[in-house]
């Protein structure tokens, strides 16, 4: 069994080996001219997973005989982007042309991250290649946006796929001792969804077998991925289902599985973001008005992990999983405005009545707007008991208090307020 996976072995080393991507590499194309004039310039690679980005940055840099220092965003920080761009003026002689900085998933670098690289890229102490799966109008920053051009890879054809197939059947050293009989390829090719590295894995995991004979169709295709899917679906089931298993950690009150699944989402590379904006809307949801702060400090924690990028980030939103966790729960702010909807659906544009409406001009307090309306200020405790809702629904209760300290308050003053009108 070979130590080296099948996507790595079959990795391309020059741009001939590189299948797909015709309209940046064919004669005449743009960025093959590029590459051939000596003269490149910093880039962007925006494409989907799998189809040979930082395999083009390093094909790229050894064609032009330049060094190539890679950074990932998940890992690097402020100070491991000085150390390389240091690297790089050590590397840089006379008028040659600077090394190739490649940062892989650069859309996760904060904007303080992506600041940095500014000068290094103007004055040419590095020319950077950074590769982003996201729209780079809306992830990169405008003054690093404009020193860079935007080069579209897309996902691979099923040509392209079928030949990536013959390619490591037939040419690969460990699959060439095999005798590997493909009698269909259409399970393995739309599985993999135009990902190279998907379809290597994918293959590599359908021959790691011991028969002496492999065949590959779409029956045992569907069956092995199924039962494998984790090896390399991070972008599908394993993204909703972990996610889903850190929701619930959370709302169950269990911090350690919390921080679990939270290492499991940051080590897959999960976009930081999304994981902030899941949590927010848990502080809400799950746990309201038990604890109100919440919100506040998972509002927080979305805005200072864009502020800080990976790898500090992973400290602040650990700081707020843990508090989230250990927080009260309450959903009665969710459960109350879902009944609210529901009403709302049912009843239709009840009219407003009479006297909450804006009496504005002298005609619509001639028709009666306003009258009767009550300024809560103008009384006893800044309260009055009066109707704010339509006759139809007058007393329907749509938040009812938690059981928690924080609502067990809020029980006694509704009580207070409105006796037994809503029941509370």
């Amino acid at each position: 069994m070979a130590t080296i996976p099948l996507a790595e072995r079959l990795r391309p080393r020059t741009i001939a080996d590189i299948l797909g991507q015709e309209h940046l590499l064919s004669e005449g194309a743009v960025l093959l001219k590029a590459i051939r004039s000596g003269k490149l310039p910093s880039m962007i690679l925006w494409g989907p997973p799998g189809v040979g980005k930082t395999t083009l940055a390093r094909v790229i840099a050894g064609e032009m005989n330049r060094p190539f220092i890679p950074l990932s965003a998940i890992n690097s920080g402020v100070k491991d982007i000085r150390e390389a761009i240091d690297q790089a003026k050590k590397q840089r002689y006379f008028d040659r042309p600077g090394p190739i900085m490649f940062i892989d998933e650069i859309h996760r670098f904060s904007k303080a991250q992506q600041d940095s690289l500014l000068g290094a890229v103007e004055d040419g102490t590095i020319t950077l290649i950074g590769a982003t799966t996201e729209n780079p109008s809306f992830e990169v920053i405008s003054a690093l946006l404009s020193r860079c051009q935007v080069y579209v890879l897309k996902a691979l054809e099923e040509d392209t796929l079928r030949k990536l197939i013959f390619k490591a059947t037939n040419q690969d050293a460990e699959l060439k001792q095999k005798s590997i009989t493909i009698e269909e390829d259409h399970a393995l090719i739309k599985l993999t969804g135009g990902d190279a590295r998907k379809l290597l894995s994918a293959l590599e995991l359908l021959t790691s077998v011991e028969e002496k004979d492999i065949i590959i169709n779409d029956q045992n295709v569907q069956a092995a991925i199924q039962q494998n899917i984790a090896m390399y679906d991070k972008g599908g089931d394993q993204h909703y289902d972990i996610i889903s298993a850190f929701i619930k950690s959370i709302r169950g009150s269990d911090p350690n599985a919390s921080v679990y699944w939270l290492a499991r989402m940051l080590h897959g590379g999960e976009d930081i973001k999304f994981i902030a904006r899941r949590m927010v809307i848990l502080a809400a949801e799950d746990i309201g008005l038990a604890n109100p702060n919440a919100l506040l400090l998972a509002q927080s924690c979305a805005n200072a992990i864009q502020f800080v990028g990976m790898p500090e980030a992973r400290i602040i939103l650990s700081e707020a999983v843990i508090y989230l966790a250990s927080s009260p729960k309450s959903n009665s702010a969710y459960e109350a405005i879902s009944a609210a909807m529901h009403l709302v659906n049912e009843t239709g544009p009840l009219p407003v009545p009479l006297a909450l409406r804006n009496s504005a001009t002298t005609l619509m307090k001639s028709m009666g707007y306003g009258e009767g309306y009550h300024y809560s200020h103008a009384y006893d405790g800044n309260f009055s008991a009066q109707e704010f809702m339509p006759d139809e629904i007058a007393a329907t209760a749509f938040y009812h208090p938690g059981n928690n300290k924080q609502e067990n308050d809020i029980a006694t003053r509704m009580a207070g307020w409105w006796g037994k009108k809503y029941g509370v």
